[in-house]
């Protein structure tokens, strides 16, 4: 089962065509007696897709808006701007499938098919490349930081970020290609058709994992495990607050993309039973989905101190949080750009 078709839960990947034949059980299986209103898991992510649709929305504009009008333009404030226009377009997104959803027919057209599916692939990719981007500033800014002093710019950082854009978008074409809609009974499904390769559909998943959780993961805890002992040696960080921010969003990530790929896996090797895989990727897109919005929260809820969370509002939190990240590297950058001055005068 694919993210690409996880709103219809009426539908699973075993549904995916390899074959341009539909048998009668297929048939029957596609027969809906039911709504999502009458089905309490539906109906209980039906809620939770709202809920994250609407947070998203309202959260990722705020920071949008915070660190793309009302703060100085920094390195820092380009990463999280990229990272909330990431999801806040994920989140734009998510009431068609909402819609599809509640209704079990797709109304939208073969367009928004493609599009809406290439979009929530192009949101793993992006936010997943820019973490791996932001680990690695992190990592040249603690090693080497009279270089990052001197070549660290906003127009290096802009490039880099289009960069992850255009390979988020390459990684995604895959939606655009094997997704279709299919009238079955009356009925107009979004799905999959990987009825032209039959390794399509395990090539597609395994490429997935592999270059969108597998791969950036191994290079974050490099980059982390090089950041800490780095720190631990030199002692020169008075404020370890951007790295607490920075760990927490690689965590929720991380946990929460976890449930998915697992699923896809097992799914890919048909190790359990269908009912269980279909239980599994529902939950495990639920918790995928909800990534989206979590971002602007550890923002705020980290951006400032807990004592002094009910006397600032939250637009102040989520300026302070981004600028706090910018304004330690910036300290972190001088004072060792003056050790290493000091240094080579006694060379």
């Amino acid at each position: 089962m694919d993210l690409d078709i996880v709103y219809d839960y009426n539908y699973t990947d075993y549904d995916n065509i390899s074959s341009g034949n539909i048998t009668s059980d297929e048939v029957s299986f596609h027969v809906h007696t039911t709504t999502c209103f009458t089905e309490v898991l539906c109906l209980l992510l039906l809620v939770i897709n709202v809920i994250i649709c609407l947070l998203g929305l309202g959260g990722n504009g705020v920071v949008i808006w915070i660190a793309g009008f009302g703060m100085k333009r920094s390195v820092n404030t380009t990463w999280y701007l990229s990272l909330a226009v990431s999801d806040f377009i994920f989140c734009a997104c998510l009431p068609f499938n909402i819609a599809y959803s509640i209704t079990s027919n797709w109304i939208f057209g073969l367009f928004m098919c493609k599009f809406t599916s290439f979009v929530m692939f192009l949101n793993m990719f992006s936010s997943i490349f820019l973490l791996v981007i932001i680990s690695v500033d992190r990592c040249i800014a603690v090693m080497f930081p009279v270089w990052a002093q001197n070549h660290r710019t906003i127009g290096k950082a802009s490039v880099l970020i289009l960069l992850a854009w255009i390979a988020s978008a390459v990684l995604s074409i895959p939606s655009i290609v094997y997704r279709d809609v299919q009238n079955h009974l009356g009925i107009n499904h979004c799905m999959n058709n990987y009825s032209s390769s039959q390794y399509s559909h395990k090539f597609i998943a395994m490429s997935r994992l592999v270059f969108g959780f597998v791969i950036p993961f191994i290079l974050i805890i490099i980059c982390y495990t090089v950041i800490i002992l780095r720190l631990r040696a030199t002692q020169m960080a008075k404020s370890n607050k951007p790295f607490k921010i920075m760990t927490a969003l690689i965590l929720t990530f991380f946990l929460c993309w976890l449930p998915y790929h697992t699923f896809v896996l097992i799914e890919l090797n048909h190790t359990f039973h269908k009912e269980v895989i279909t239980l599994g990727m529902k939950i495990g897109t639920a918790f995928a989905t909800a990534n989206s919005f979590l971002n602007p929260i550890l923002y705020v809820f980290m951006g400032s101190d807990f004592r002094k969370k009910f006397r600032s509002s939250i637009l102040s939190k989520i300026e302070n949080a981004i600028g706090e990240d910018g304004r330690t590297i910036s300290r972190y950058l001088s004072r060792s750009s003056s050790v290493d001055a000091r240094a080579s005068t006694h060379i």
